[in-house]
């Protein structure tokens, strides 16, 4: 059986029902997170909630639970299907007015649902067996409230349509100024004569979970120089190595941008050593 939470309550999937005039459906009103576990161990459990948190005070959703509660919740459902390589989705949209109206309405309790669903093995440091990405540059033209994990990710479907229907594997968002922002559902990396960079948070980025623990397992334990910093898209073009960071994929390296080879078109060194690192310490963050 296929295990959800929904409102305080483990029910099978088939049995989950929501209202249609719950504002999540209607106005894609609503906070989510996605925290990757495998064999029952999650990656960034502390950092996934904290953030989850603060988008609901970002956006005036009050919900009193606590990262227990969460916890709790995790655990059960990773329990309920079976442990193995499992995503639990988190979802809490602001709840059911019988009222469609723009402002927030009052006293209407949130909507909270979960579930789980497989997610590849996590990756290991075989140039080999990792998967590699051919991606698009596209102008970024989403909303200026990036850094909110939204349930309304249209502008960012909308991207990543454009390049799945050219039979890319994803997008490089750039700003006006053609700077580098982020992915259609990662965040970046650029890498150029053994030095590290990725885009500094901003309302046009989201703050990334893999990106947060790559970023600090890479200062602590290597000799790699590191920054947060703008990054043209010159500098992207022109690159050594390039990277998405995302829950699910980890450190996914890039090949090949709007049909030209990455580098020498190969996966690099310097991926292979932030891999290694990353995944001996991806469970150091609970």
């Amino acid at each position: 059986m296929n295990w959800v939470f929904l409102n305080d309550e483990y029910i099978s999937a088939d049995q989950a029902k929501i209202s249609p005039m719950d504002r999540g459906f209607l106005f894609g009103d609503g906070i989510y997170e996605v925290i990757p576990s495998y064999d029952g161990k999650f990656v960034g459990f502390t950092p996934h909630i904290e953030r989850l948190i603060k988008g609901l005070s970002e956006v005036e959703i009050n919900l009193n639970y606590e990262r227990s509660k969460w916890l709790e919740i995790c655990e059960r459902l990773v329990a309920k299907n079976g442990k193995g390589d499992l995503g639990v989705y988190l979802h809490v949209s602001r709840g059911t007015s019988p009222t469609r109206f723009h402002a927030y309405p009052e006293n209407i309790a949130p909507t909270v649902f979960a579930y789980t669903f497989a997610i590849p093995p996590a990756p290991n440091a075989n140039k080999d067996q990792v998967r590699t990405y051919r991606v698009r540059t596209l102008p970024d033209l989403r909303w200026q409230r990036c850094h909110i994990k939204s349930t309304a990710l249209l502008g960012n479907v909308m991207h990543f349509q454009q390049g799945f229907k050219d039979g890319y594997d994803e997008v490089l968002l750039f700003s006006e100024e053609n700077r580098l922002t982020e992915a259609a559902a990662c965040n970046a990396f650029v890498i150029k004569s053994g030095s590290v960079a990725t885009p500094p948070l901003d309302s046009q980025l989201l703050p990334g979970i893999t990106r947060f623990i790559l970023l600090d397992v890479l200062k602590k334990y290597s000799s790699l120089h590191v920054a947060e910093r703008a990054i043209s898209k010159e500098e992207v073009l022109n690159a050594d190595e390039v990277w998405l960071t995302s829950s699910t994929k980890q450190i996914a390296p890039v090949i090949a941008i709007d049909n030209k080879p990455v580098g020498d078109g190969q996966v690099g060194d310097i991926w292979t050593q932030a891999q290694l690192l990353f995944s001996e310490h991806q469970f150091d963050y609970q």
